[in-house]
């Protein structure tokens, strides 16, 4: 049996409000220990069934919802001030929405000790409104992983969100094609375990200001809307998908394979290679890994040891190694524990068209910038790194000239992106803009304890950039 939760259209007018189904986040607002309880079917089963077919897109303009316009990063992604989004999700889909992460996570509030999901959480339809507009039928749902699992059994209701502008586009012809500003979809980030609320947006700054292709991200308080009128959520970021615009505008075309790895392939360590775990965000219906298997044969190849320039040739035509050590310098200068050479994921690779090289993008930075745990970031010379469990960043460093490409590329973040007095001003500027956002979380809704734990994180970062410019100065004597 199936539980139907259907929803009309204009019942999800902000003018109207409902009885609220889940009574327990009223409790939350002042008690994080607030648990949630939902009864479903046997079979643990939720559908949101379409209906009111018949609604005016009246706030639809060329500029602002079509597809026909470039994305405007400037509106969108504005470094100087923090926007507003609400969402307005009806009594029946928000109950559906918490229903169903019990299913996948357990009770709310209460640790079972799981971690991971392999499954998305149910996306339902919204209405987003942003500077007195209004985008229609947008698919939202929650997303994550062990953040995901670890905010909603800690009860807390800050829970990051997918959203995609033309999810229901076959559902609602009226809206095909609907963009927020030329782009599809975003991930709203909800910086969990960050309470300065600043590494996913400073660590991709960082990485595109090295030169590299990557997510632009902006600060956005959100505030949901599920039957009783707008709650504040809290102050989230707001991240660029990969799959939408960054191949469309960061590289030449947007028609080569994206992969997410995620699992052991995604070390690229000898004999893992599995199609499953290279998870294909583009030409899906393609049956064809032959670029990454090709990567993987190259890495591992006998002249390694014997004609390293041999080697060197073969890898780099299949792997733009050059933007990797780029990337790598970066990352291990900045420090960031939850990515390639501690855990196997949080990293695209993209065969860009006009190279038919895969290129790194990375992914998810909310854990940069700090030491950080499972072991910690890695070391400036990897003298803690498993080269063969790890073999793109251990076989490369091992390798003299792409030692030496490396050395001259962390000598360069810290001159440029990621150079001390630069980021001091950064972090100050940034904490300044946000202060009042961050510290006016409610409980129930943030991973503060008190507002000093905010000011305290700011002091954190500015330390940790002096300290990682010592670093790096006796690393390269």
């Amino acid at each position: 049996m199936i539980n139907t939760i259907k929803y009309n259209a204009v019942s999800i007018s902000r003018a109207l409000g409902f009885i609220l189904v889940t009574a327990f986040m009223v409790a939350c607002s002042s008690n994080n220990d607030s648990t949630l309880e939902i009864e479903e079917s046997a079979e643990g089963n939720t559908e949101v069934v379409i209906d009111d077919l018949d609604f005016a897109p009246t706030d639809w303009t060329s500029e602002t919802h079509s597809k026909d316009t470039d994305p405007n990063f400037d509106e969108v992604f504005d470094d100087t001030a923090v926007k507003r989004f609400d969402f307005v999700i009806s009594k029946e889909n928000w109950s559906a929405m918490l229903a169903n992460m019990t299913s996948l996570y357990g009770t709310f509030g209460r640790s079972n000790g799981g971690g991971f999901s392999d499954e998305d959480p149910m996306m339902v339809p919204a209405e987003v409104f942003y500077n007195g507009k209004q985008w229609y039928k947008v698919g939202v749902r929650f997303k994550g992983n062990s953040s995901l699992s670890s905010t909603w059994q800690s009860g807390i209701l800050k829970l990051a969100f997918k959203i995609d502008f033309d999810e229901y586009e076959d559902d609602y012809p009226q809206i095909k094609n609907q963009r927020f500003y030329g782009f599809k979809k975003f991930s709203l980030k909800n910086n969990y375990d960050d309470k300065s609320m600043l590494r996913e947006k400073v660590a991709g700054d960082v990485f595109r200001n090295a030169g590299l292709a990557g997510s632009h991200t902006a600060f956005y308080t959100l505030y949901v809307d599920h039957g009783e009128g707008p709650v504040y959520f809290g102050l989230y970021t707001l991240t660029e998908e990969v799959d939408d615009t960054v191949i469309d505008t960061q590289f030449s075309s947007d028609k080569g394979n994206l992969y997410k790895p995620d699992g052991d392939a995604a070390s690229f360590a000898n004999g893992t290679f599995d199609t499953d775990e290279l998870v294909k965000k583009t030409n899906e219906d393609d049956a064809d890994w032959s670029d990454v298997n090709s990567l993987l044969t190259a890495l591992h190849d006998g002249t390694r040891t014997t004609d390293a320039t041999t080697w060197r040739t073969n890898l780099e035509s299949v792997f733009d190694t050059d933007t990797f050590l780029k990337y790598l310098a970066v990352n291990t200068v900045i420090q960031n524990w939850d990515t390639y050479g501690r855990m196997t994921h949080n990293y695209y690779l993209y065969n860009s068209p006009d190279t038919n090289k895969l290129t790194w993008i990375p992914w998810d930075n909310n854990e940069a910038l700090q030491t950080g745990k499972q072991g910690g970031a890695l070391a400036l010379d990897f003298s803690d790194l498993n080269a063969t469990q790890w073999p793109l960043i251990g076989y490369l460093y091992q390798d003299a000239v792409y030692k030496a490409k490396y050395d001259t590329y962390v000598q360069e973040v810290v001159n440029g992106p990621f150079n001390m007095n630069t980021m001091q001003s950064l972090y100050t500027t940034y904490a300044t803009l946000i202060e009042p956002y961050a510290t006016s979380e409610i409980s129930g809704y943030t991973f503060l304890k008190t507002s000093s734990d905010f000011q305290s994180a700011i002091s954190t970062l500015k330390t940790h950039v002096s300290s990682r410019t010592t670093a790096v100065n006796n690393y390269l004597k």
